[in-house]
């Protein structure tokens, strides 16, 4: 029988939030795939598990992908951890879980911490609709894209980025986003946990005097429903009626689906939208 592949949440900090299910199955498997075993070996030695090691990272991720399907095909198990976290969360298990499911090896995830979701909820801002960008990247065409599909985003935003890195990152999103709301979280679970809820604009004062420190967590407010909706009504005063119903119906509604919901855009009767494309 082909083995399975167990993706094993660590500690992002507090190695009291280690799992007994998560240790149990470290010390079940047959070899455990880490990110940095330099790094993983001290949570291991803590936790007194002696299951062998071997890399698994962003530079090997794909090469290594195919052995470790190999190991299990031949009916080994095989834990996949990260240097902090949940596995395949801005992190290359993504590319192992995928290929599994492509060889037919069984996948399942073994439940615990998550810095984004620590972060969303120390936040204070709306937990209900949010998106995840992991760290924004590295190539500046790319990164603008994202950014201006940032500019429209309703839903609370959480990011990764680095100390070095977080003052750019703070001027990119005042540029793109405006003064948005914004909580800064490092050291999450940790002896010095930091949250600081502000605005992109005082966040950008305070790290003027301030150098950053440690990994960071940022939430940022999204854009509020009744700005998007004042700004789609200033976009929809500069179409002619014709073209506000062509845009609907390009979009696959019918003619009177779409008379609708131009009067409801517009805040008119669907008989008015009717009297005037008659003239």
């Amino acid at each position: 029988m082909p083995g399975k592949l167990y993706l094993c949440a660590t500690p992002i900090g507090n190695l009291g939030d280690m799992t007994p299910r998560v240790i149990e199955t470290l010390n079940m498997v047959d070899v455990i795939a880490a990110e940095d075993t330099r790094n993983s070996i001290k949570l291991l030695n803590h936790f007194d598990i002696h299951t062998p090691m071997t890399s698994y990272h962003e530079y090997n991720k794909v090469e290594k992908a195919h052995q470790l399907i190999g190991q299990m095909l031949n009916g080994q198990n095989i834990a996949l951890i990260t240097d902090a976290g949940t596995p395949a969360i801005s992190d290359p298990g993504e590319v192992l879980v995928k290929m599994c499911y492509e060889q037919g090896v069984t996948v399942t995830s073994l439940p615990g911490p998550a810095a984004c979701i620590t972060a969303l909820t120390l936040s204070g801002l709306p937990t209900r609709r949010f998106c995840f960008e992991g760290f924004l990247p590295a190539e500046k065409k790319e990164k603008a894209v994202i950014l201006k599909e940032l500019q429209s985003e309703s839903r609370t935003i959480i990011l990764y980025e680095a100390p070095h890195h977080l003052v750019r990152t703070l001027e990119e999103l005042y540029s793109a986003l405006g003064n948005r709301k914004i909580t800064l979280c490092r050291e999450l679970t940790k002896k010095f946990e930091t949250v600081f809820p502000t605005t992109l604009e005082g966040a950008l004062a305070y790290y003027e005097e301030e150098e950053p420190r440690g990994e960071y967590v940022l939430v940022v407010e999204g854009k509020s429903l009744e700005e998007k909706r004042q700004e789609e009504i200033a976009s929809w005063e500069d179409m002619s009626v014709e073209e506000h119903m062509a845009y609907y119906q390009s979009q696959g509604m019918d003619e009177k689906s779409a008379m609708k919901q131009v009067a409801k855009d517009r805040g008119v009767g669907k008989r008015d939208i009717y009297q005037m494309l008659k003239l």
